[in-house]
């Protein structure tokens, strides 16, 4: 694993907020498998119990059901921390579309609830997720820090206004922050289930179970997918990482641009099943092609992604095989 080498500081202590949810989970195990105390919280909004139910009962494991937007929750969660793992959030480019306001409840106020907790507790450093959403409509590929387009979605606009807090909080305050714009991360835990969910899941299980999965536009958009275990690596790093690298975002992907059909196409390979699909209306607030310049973050986080595409979504769909049926026919998740 791309982080298995990585030494943390000896006896640090580390919160993960969204512990529940796909990335947060394996933060989570990450951190306990390097041997440190982890303190997870999350108001299971969109996080699983079973996502952290192997770590529940580990020795160096403490969790906290309890939500972001509550300034005394954050508080106590941020109580005795060195490093704080920010990754509790909404998702979704549509469903912010159709509910702006919790957007801003949740992202902004929750995500500047948590760096005032975790200024006042005195945290070393503060870790968040950013998206690549926040190059909106630019045409520029690959995507480039510092070279952003207007915003086209409510979810977008609360990434923007993270990153904002970030380099205000780092330079104001000395609260030493650094943001992680996530270019559409994938692999195991993420869920398949629900209208707002992420394409691979969702693909793999509807071509599991045989059935028709809808491709919005003309699926000839295309996105740099991003395998989990490089997302860890570039969280780790960045608690390791020099001071001038705070205070800024920086893209973490692989940096490879995949087309959806192809995608779906190659899905259906590996699963060795022949489905098609079925074409729906564009999404609105989507971006078009997403391919990221990770230069930035290989000269100041030393980031060096080792997982590609190819060898995430083997990974990946080997894990969906296993976790989704208990026989050939009965789909579990």
């Amino acid at each position: 694993m791309g982080y298995e080498n990585i030494q943390l500081p000896e006896g640090a202590r580390f919160l993960v907020t969204g512990a529940a949810g796909f990335i947060g989970s394996n933060l989570v195990e990450a951190i306990l498998n390097k041997g440190h105390k982890v303190r997870g919280l999350d108001n299971f909004s969109s996080g699983k119990r079973q996502n952290i139910a192997g770590s529940l009962h580990h020795p160096n494991f403490e969790f906290i059901e309890g939500d972001i937007v509550n300034f005394q929750t954050c508080l106590a969660a941020c109580d005795g921390i060195d490093f704080v793992l920010h990754q509790a959030a909404l998702g979704s480019v549509p469903r912010s579309m159709k509910e702006p306001l919790i957007y801003e409840e949740n992202n902004i106020r929750g995500t500047s609830n948590m760096m005032e907790a975790a200024r006042l507790a005195g945290v070393k450093r503060f870790i968040y997720a950013s998206s690549s959403s926040v190059y909106g409509d630019s045409p520029t590929l690959p995507k480039v820090e510092g070279e952003e387009g207007n915003l086209l979605s409510p979810y977008a606009l609360s990434k923007k206004a993270n990153e904002l807090y970030g380099k205000l909080y780092t330079d104001v305050y000395d609260l030493e922050c650094i943001g992680l714009r996530y270019f559409n991360v994938f692999g195991h835990r993420q869920d398949p289930d629900g209208y707002y969910a992420a394409v691979i899941p969702k693909f793999t299980k509807a071509i599991l179970s045989n059935e028709t999965p809808v491709i919005n536009g003309d699926g000839l958009q295309s996105r740099d997918f991003t395998y989990i275990e490089n997302v860890i690596e570039a969280n780790l790093k960045s608690c390791l990482a020099k001071k001038d690298a705070t205070g800024q975002a920086y893209n973490i992907a692989y940096g490879g641009s995949e087309i959806l059909l192809e995608l779906f196409n190659k899905l259906c390979e590996l699963l060795n099943k022949k489905v098609e699909p079925r074409f729906g209306p564009d999404r609105a607030g989507d971006i078009k092609h997403s391919h990221a310049d990770i230069s930035k973050a290989r000269q100041l986080l030393d980031y060096h992604p080792e997982y590609d595409f190819d060898r995430g979504i083997k990974l990946a769909v080997n894990w969906y095989k296993e976790h989704l049926f208990d026989s050939e026919d009965s789909v579990l998740l």
